[in-house]
């Protein structure tokens, strides 16, 4: 039924639909028009409601389209296979699966909508239709599965590259791979890898960018804790654009990665970084370490020294 009320509007783009004539046409009541252009609003299509004249289209959403992806695509590999949905569980289930039955690397799958996106520690990922970048993506390094630290920090110095550069924003990381504007956060890196003989068969890095998300569509308790591009920009963004350059950047990078070391990559992350420095407690699977972040070592970990003046190097930890 809402597709057909969407059909009307869009036949009649530009002009005025009252609600008697779409409750008649449609074979429902006023209210229930009004119920469908309200989840119609929702879904991030513009219409204007007057008393006297009715429903009007203003806009549609910005949709993500294969054909509209490939086209801005400079990479060689990675997005090169793509599965683009309109809503989907979660992204990272979806590549997973594609991986285990031998997709390439550079495999992407990405979705308007996520219904059960998640991100680090098992937390739920908020994830509206049309205003942002929820995608996964299978990739298949040939290094020991103690490098894996390493990938999540350069895939979160590649979101952070591709991002200052589209936006001119000073965006951070928050160790390890939080990117955060202000104090907020953008953006979420979530990757889960699959190991055989101690090295990796594959890694799934799961990215969720918020885009174009307006003060509305976060619920109350995060209103002061994230915010997207579009907020702090004071603009739209082009989500295909924000796609192509985070996966320019990140093959760049993973090349660097794959022909100098980690050494590049380290590099670039503690010039980002906000962690560094500053006095900071980290929970860790081992207990609390509190102490200040001095920067990372070559296999990933992020060195800390503590009060007795060691340096301490955690992997995993929250960080506070």
């Amino acid at each position: 039924m809402r597709e057909r009320l969407l059909e009307m509007l869009t036949e009649r783009e530009g002009e005025y639909i009252s609600g008697e004539e779409a409750s008649r046409r449609l074979g429902i009541s006023r209210t229930a028009v009004w119920k469908h252009i309200r989840r119609l609003t929702e879904e991030g299509y513009a219409i204007e409601a007057s008393r006297n004249r009715g429903y009007r289209l203003a806009g549609t959403p910005d949709r993500l389209t294969a054909t509209g992806l490939m086209s801005r695509l400079k990479t060689k590999s990675l997005g090169r296979s793509l599965h683009l949905y309109d809503e989907i569980g979660s992204t990272q289930d979806a590549a997973k699966r594609l991986a285990e039955e031998g997709a390439p690397e550079g495999t992407l799958v990405i979705a308007e909508q996520q219904t059960s996106g998640r991100g680090r520690m098992g937390r739920s990922w908020l994830s509206p239709k049309y205003k942002g970048l929820w995608m996964s993506l299978v990739l298949r390094p040939n290094v020991p599965v103690l490098c894996t630290p390493q990938l999540t920090l350069l895939t979160a110095a590649a979101l952070c590259r591709s991002l200052r550069r589209q936006t001119g924003l000073e965006i951070g990381i928050k160790w390890p791979n939080d990117l955060l504007i202000d104090g907020r956060k953008i953006s979420g890196i979530l990757l889960e890898s699959s190991a055989e003989e101690e090295r990796l068969r594959h890694v799934v890095a799961g990215i969720g960018i918020s885009v174009n998300l307006e003060p509305e569509d976060y619920p109350p308790e995060l209103r002061s804790k994230a915010v997207s591009l579009r907020m702090a920009a004071g603009r739209p963004l082009d989500r295909t654009e924000t796609a192509a350059q985070f996966l320019e950047s990140l093959e760049e990078l993973y090349d660097i990665y794959r022909n100098d070391g980690f050494g590049p990559i380290r590099l670039l992350w503690e010039a980002w970084s906000v962690s560094l420095g500053k006095p900071a407690v980290l929970k860790t699977p081992q207990g609390t370490v509190e102490g200040v972040p001095l920067g990372l070592s070559d296999n990933g970990a992020l060195r800390v020294r503590t009060a007795d003046g060691l340096v301490r190097e955690v992997f995993s930890a929250e960080f506070e």
